[in-house]
């Protein structure tokens, strides 16, 4: 279903985790909610492959689900990627077959042939919905194509440690340059999506730990534009959570984590969590999102479980998320 870019955005759902060869039950819960737009952050499709007929192959699974199918005739669908359905675990830059991901990508989320995202290096797109004093900006990351190498930890417990070169980048000029102009247009909202967690503490694992300088500089990026009303979107844990962070904006900066839509980790769910604003969960789920714009304007972050139910939720008002009238960097 396309896009209608100047309606009202209300009601957005979001998830990452879906293994095609798994069941997907979840997909009913999703369309009765009746979002407005599904955004499918990371991990869409499992892939782990060179070859383009096995990532097709991948995707026309997910396109069979029933349940996806419904949802999919009804409600427009945007993508950004992961690790899995980019084509390996944890790979950047240096993944051989990410031009044939791509275009498994493009072709079967129908980006249009004139789409800018068509043209340039990566899968990062940019959309604002809705009218003036509504709009909502949907920052779709791409942290796979340019990302450096992760440097290893030799500690048995843990995959990575921060890597602390000035060099190493997670966007990429070339996509940051495009933030930076993105983040100065108008809008009342902006969901900046990640395929890995942006706020997360630890560096184990994947997140944007792992480069702390790049952390930093998103950080700094935001306060440097003087953006408003921002969220960050992640997925990849398989868990969901709820953290609340400090990115220096003048005002919190709150990380909806929502995984898995098939792939849950109860055990992941159990790891310390201390920006969390509510206990990590742990089961399948979908992460959902409500826009009140009647009244004092309010966003609501919430995670749903596999039965459509409510697990957590969080109201914030928009007042709240605009930077002060000055910011020191």
């Amino acid at each position: 279903m396309a896009l209608v870019p100047n309606e009202r955005i209300d009601r957005i759902a979001l998830g990452s985790c879906a293994h095609q060869d798994y069941s997907q039950p979840i997909w009913e819960a999703v369309s009765e909610a009746a979002p407005n737009l599904f955004l499918m952050i990371g991990d869409n499709v499992y892939a782990d492959t060179t070859d383009f007929g096995e990532m097709q192959r991948a995707y026309e699974a997910l396109g069979s689900v029933p349940g996806f199918a419904k949802l999919r005739s009804r409600v427009p669908v945007l993508a950004t990627w992961d690790d899995h359905d980019y084509g390996a675990n944890d790979a950047g830059a240096e993944f051989e077959a990410k031009q044939l991901a791509k275009r498994a990508l493009v072709e079967f989320f129908g980006v249009p042939e004139d789409a800018p995202m068509r043209q340039r290096p990566g899968v990062y797109q940019s959309y604002v919905l809705g009218p003036p004093g509504q709009r909502v900006q949907i920052l779709l990351l791409d942290g796979r194509w340019f990302r450096s190498a992760l440097e290893r930890d030799p500690s048995p417990y843990f995959r990575y440690r921060p890597r602390l070169d000035s060099e190493a980048t997670m966007l990429g000029e070339a996509q940051w340059a495009w933030l930076e102009e993105q983040l100065q247009q108008p809008a009342e909202v902006r969901l900046i999506v990640s395929g890995i967690r942006v706020l997360s503490y630890a560096s184990g694992f994947e997140s944007w730990k792992n480069l702390p300088l790049e952390q930093e500089r998103l950080f700094s990026l935001l306060r440097k534009t003087r953006a408003g009303g921002v969220i960050l979107l992640s997925g990849d844990a398989h868990f969901s959570e709820l953290s609340r962070g400090d990115g220096g904006l003048g005002y919190p900066l709150y990380e909806l984590t929502s995984s898995s839509l098939n792939r849950a980790n109860p055990r992941g769910a159990a790891r310390p969590a201390p920006l969390a604003v509510f206990p990590p969960y742990g089961d399948h789920n979908f992460g959902w999102i409500e826009l009140q714009w009647e009244g004092e304007p309010s966003i609501t972050l919430s995670t749903r479980n596999e039965m459509g139910g409510t697990v957590f939720a969080q109201e914030i008002p928009l007042r709240k998320l605009q930077p002060p009238t000055e910011i020191i960097d």
